[in-house]
């Protein structure tokens, strides 16, 4: 059976994961990122098209200022040790939210891995960083509305199509599959237009112990779904 064409998942547990094993939480982040090593891994084999992960909301900046910086060193790090590895695998990196406010040397590093896996055929990984759905929604009401004042676009022929078409996923199909590891049972914020028809899979584990087997228990799932859409 095909994959879906476009997995999303919000990674959490990485603090939990270290604080079971008496360890600083930036561990948990570490290991973490193998999991997302492997998960992209996972999907390029599968023949997974898109592969968004929830990497850093808008409300985490509320965490502690050694936590939040630490964690934006460690995605530096990951970006330049990976990129080898992206290019083997064919792997295309992108990014959403307000890349903007993010610091300098992270904005930098993000947009040389960027461009430099800009070509490549496989997976598409979207990180959502600094990312907050509400955000994202409206800023498309701003930029609506602008073109809206300007008389480039009339009110009364806004659609659900043209606010997707401002939304920061614009040009990525909207997930099939949503996984979310540590058993929450809510969406956080994340990607709250694009996951309408989405089916979840929630799984207890937490990010850190999610592996190749657990993304394809999660896709088995996926099938085993009747997916209607509103209708019979």
């Amino acid at each position: 059976m095909k994959p879906p064409r476009h997995i999303a998942i919000i990674r959490d547990g990485n603090g939990r994961w270290a604080k079971e094993r008496g360890l600083p939480r930036l561990k948990g982040h570490e290991r973490g990122a193998e999991s997302v090593r492997a998960i992209t891994e996972e999907c390029v084999a599968l023949g997974v098209e898109y592969l968004t992960l929830y990497a850093f909301s808008t409300e985490n900046w509320k965490r502690p200022a050694e936590e939040v910086s630490g964690l934006w060193v460690l995605l530096e790090h990951f970006l330049e040790m990976e990129l080898p590895t992206m290019m083997k695998n064919g792997v295309r990196l992108r990014a959403i939210g307000r890349i903007h406010e993010l610091p300098e040397t992270t904005q930098a590093k993000l947009a040389q891995t960027i461009e430099a896996t800009a070509k490549n055929p496989a997976t598409t990984l979207i990180l959502a960083l600094n990312y907050s759905s509400r955000t994202e929604i409206a800023d498309a009401t701003k930029r609506i509305a602008i073109e809206v004042a300007e008389g480039r676009l009339a009110a009364e022929s806004i659609t659900p199509d043209t606010v997707g078409a401002h939304l920061y996923t614009a040009e990525y199909p909207d997930p099939e599959l949503m996984i979310r590891t540590s058993g929450e049972l809510r969406l956080s914020n994340f990607l709250l237009w694009q996951l309408s028809y989405a089916e979840f899979f929630i799984t207890p584990k937490l990010w850190p112990d999610f592996g190749r087997e657990d993304l394809r228990e999660a896709i088995a799932a996926f099938h085993g779904r009747e997916r209607r859409f509103g209708g019979l």
